[in-house]
């Protein structure tokens, strides 16, 4: 076995502080079982296409799942001094085979080595967001079920609107995380694409089976364009933007939450599991895996600018400046898969106070705008109907009375067109008024709870 180490040419004779500031090694290691995956489907395609021989590819792939168990049995000497996970791989390669290590790296070069474990990483990645996507959905599907009676006021500027179902309010999050996943889904598609064999950007001078290699790494189709192959990162761009919208939809969860669990709010209590009590309060419960998330929402934001940023002037075609591209996203896949996980385990354990929800949803005026619907439906121009509504809000704010403690007499000075079936107006005849496909009736609730466990049900 030879000692010799291969050197990274980027590296030979870089002063100290120049090879610290551009190794990658701490940040890119942990897309190892990428790189040896890659290299030992290209190993077997050389070998199959006569490049190299079969016993130094069969040397190769043995000595690579020997790597392989080092670095899961956290045995492997890493090396910072060799800048990256890949020649950390191949330098320990060429220690356990000698020199027919060297010929892996036949017919290909770092720039198509990279892309390719970081794009094999980002499909895993997906494939793990739209699964705890799922997982969360079902969690809230669960919790709707739950509370399909439990009648809450409706927000709009954050004052009350009108009443709901719990139910719906839980559905609406329901559906957006539902578009999260589409959008996971559509984004795999354009990371589903092969770049080795680009070399380092114009093609490898050899006779290559691309399709081989594309069918073994699980790739639908191989790049069209070696130079776009290795310089592209959109679809890093693609996975962060991905991921900064469904982490806007669980912070705006996040932001609910916090509001529901004050005492001004009191519609939900925390376990003592998810939250935490105040260093001198004694009384305090703390939202804290709430509030968090509302504030790593910020910082995935941030690695989406931070990426679009790095790209934006960068010439064809490689650059070193897309060594960048991963820390970002590692962190922002972290963050992504941790968030929708600890709300999964955190939502179940929501207690909402159902007669405190109901009072607020009848008070505010709530019934307002069904009072309006009212005038309207006897002739009244709409319009002409909002008008009368307001007059008669403002009336009932200053004899300080709900809707319900009002008389008939009282209506009426308002129009004529009130009857006595206005008295007989509730919270569960405004909300079995709103019958239509989406909205908040009981009837339509149910039916939308069917649906989306058969959407669940349905989904691979």
């Amino acid at each position: 076995m030879s000692s010799e180490q291969p050197q990274s040419p980027t590296a030979q004779g870089l002063d100290p502080l120049a090879l610290a500031y551009t190794a990658s090694l701490d940040v890119d290691r942990r897309l190892y079982n990428y790189d040896i995956q890659q290299s030992i489907t290209h190993a077997r395609m050389l070998a199959k296409q006569g490049i190299i021989s079969q016993e130094d590819a069969q040397a190769i792939v043995a000595g690579l799942e020997e790597v392989r168990s080092e670095i899961e049995a956290d045995a492997f000497p890493w090396r910072q001094e060799l800048e990256d996970v890949h020649m950390n791989i191949e330098a320990r390669l060429r220690e356990k085979i000698g020199e027919a290590a060297g010929r892996v790296h036949t017919a290909r070069s770092r720039n198509d080595q990279v892309v390719t474990g970081l794009r094999l990483y980002v499909k895993d990645a997906i494939n793990d967001a739209v699964t705890a996507l799922k997982d969360l959905r079902l969690v809230l599907l669960h919790l709707a079920e739950a509370n399909q009676s439990t009648i809450m006021p409706g927000y709009t500027h954050l004052q009350r609107a009108q009443p709901l179902l719990l139910a719906h309010h839980l559905l609406a999050y329901f559906e957006m995380f539902s578009r999260d996943a589409e959008r996971f889904l559509d984004c795999y598609k354009r990371a589903d694409v092969l770049p080795l064999g680009s070399a380092a950007l114009a093609g490898a001078a050899y006779p290559l089976d691309r399709e081989f290699v594309a069918r073994e790494l699980g790739f639908a189709r191989v790049s069209e364009n070696s130079m776009d192959a290795v310089a592209d990162r959109d679809f890093v761009v693609e996975y962060e933007a991905t991921a900064a919208i469904c982490m806007m939809h669980v912070s705006r969860l996040a932001e609910e939450i916090v509001l529901w669990a004050s005492s001004e709010f009191g519609f939900v209590q925390l376990d003592l599991a998810f939250a935490t009590g105040s260093s001198i309060m004694p009384q305090k419960r703390n939202p804290d895996v709430a509030e968090l998330a509302r504030g790593k929402a910020g910082r995935v934001f941030g690695n989406l600018i931070s990426i679009l940023t790095t790209l934006k002037g960068l010439p064809l075609a490689y650059n070193r400046d897309l060594q960048e591209d991963k820390a970002g996203l590692f962190d922002t896949v972290d963050t992504l898969l941790s968030t929708l996980h600890v709300f999964g385990a955190m939502l179940p354990t929501l207690r909402f106070d159902a007669p405190r929800l109901r009072q607020a949803a009848e008070g505010g005026y709530a019934l307002a705008t069904d009072l309006a619907d009212y005038l309207a439906r006897k002739g009244l121009p709409f319009r002409d109907a909002h008008a009368a509504v307001i007059a008669l809000v403002a009336y009932a704010q200053e004899q300080n009375k709900e809707f319900s403690e009002l008389t008939l007499e009282e209506y009426q000075r308002f129009s004529p067109l009130f009857e006595d079936d206005v008295l007989g107006l509730d919270i569960e005849g405004a909300l079995a008024a709103r019958d239509v496909p989406g909205g908040t009736a009981p009837r339509r609730v149910a039916e939308a709870l069917r649906k989306a466990r058969e959407r669940l049900e349905a989904e691979r």
